[in-house]
């Protein structure tokens, strides 16, 4: 089969197990989205859950969160690993905001990059969810699963992200992240996986995967 036809077959799999998909951080708009993906780097998505309550009830928005101190932030947010990178990263992109954005959080990939903390998965992230643009967010786990699936190589994840975008129709990348993103989850971790229980690896797996 060629990869095109892989990529087809993975496609129909991951629709019949994920039909409908939640979006994995808690949030209530865009801001809350923006500091719950950014709180997520190199942290769990359920770690996070439990931390941005106390957060977005000390602030939820840029106004109020720039009033804070970044080591009221740090307080906070330090279960989530990397803490006072981030705490700075999120006070400072709120003052951004505020500056230049009216308190608002802009629509482009180009703007959201240029924020403290916010890298190219992150904005991608954002513009899909809270925006609705067609965007790939490629993050660890997606890499690894594209390169087991021998949909890339696995170079790089920029390499990855490319690979994908060529071989999913742009209008199902939203939903394609996140159904890859649950069924690596439930069917194909990175330990302890058996190639032959998972719908995807006992059909397309490598053989040689890399954790």
């Amino acid at each position: 089969m060629s990869k095109q036809e892989i990529a087809n077959d993975i496609a129909k799999i991951l629709e019949s197990h994920y039909p409908t998909v939640p979006i994995p951080l808690d949030h209530t708009d865009p801001y809350t989205l923006l500091v719950a993906v950014l709180l997520s780097a190199q942290c769990t998505d359920k770690r996070v859950n439990k931390i941005t309550p106390a957060l977005f009830e000390m602030a939820n928005n840029p106004f109020d969160m720039v009033k804070c101190t970044i080591d009221e932030i740090n307080a906070i947010v330090r279960p989530c690993g990397l803490a006072p990178r981030k705490a700075a990263s999120i006070h400072g992109l709120s003052e951004i905001l505020i500056d230049k954005y009216n308190g608002e959080v802009p629509q482009s990939f180009e703007a959201l990059e240029e924020l403290p903390g916010v890298g190219h998965k992150t904005a991608s992230v954002v513009m899909a969810q809270a925006f609705g643009v067609p965007a790939f967010p490629v993050d660890t786990h997606i890499h690894r699963l594209a390169y087991r699936w021998k949909l890339s190589t696995g170079k790089s994840v920029t390499k990855t992200e490319k690979d994908l975008k060529k071989l999913f129709p742009k209008e199902t990348w939203n939903k394609l992240h996140l159904q890859i993103i649950f069924f690596g989850r439930e069917y194909c971790p990175a330990q302890r996986h058996d190639p032959m229980a998972c719908p995807i690896c006992n059909k397309y797996g490598r053989k040689t995967l890399f954790a």
